[in-house]
């Protein structure tokens, strides 16, 4: 069972919006701190957002203000909505789980944003 799967990416135009979701299962979710991370080609992944269980969020400088990070416990959802996409921010976007010492990764989701 994979813990945690993205959804939501795709193609969009620059100013665009596009809101990411990943679902969880088979972890304790309402403890995790969760985060989105993301990585282009030739790039290292890097942090993009997190919230942690008691809803503490922290973006990187570069979304903040345009993306917003949140989660919902019942339904064990994290999101990440976009809002006016720049063509930096193309990427393979990750979901991130930690808990109990532990990380959870999902599998990407591509965001590509056109100029």
């Amino acid at each position: 069972q994979v813990p945690l799967v993205e959804s939501g990416g795709g193609l969009v135009q620059t100013g665009g919006s596009l809101t990411l979701s990943c679902a969880a299962s088979g972890i304790i979710f309402s403890s995790a701190t969760m985060g989105w991370y993301r990585q282009a080609p030739g790039k290292p992944r890097e942090s993009v957002a997190s919230i942690t269980g008691v809803f503490t969020t922290n973006y990187r400088d570069s979304v903040k203000g345009r993306f917003t990070i949140s989660r919902d416990n019942a339904k064990k959802m994290v999101y990440l909505q976009m809002n006016s996409l720049k063509p930096e921010d193309t990427a393979v976007y990750y979901c991130r789980g930690a808990v109990g010492g532990l990380n959870y990764w999902g599998q990407g989701t591509q965001v590509t944003v056109s100029s």
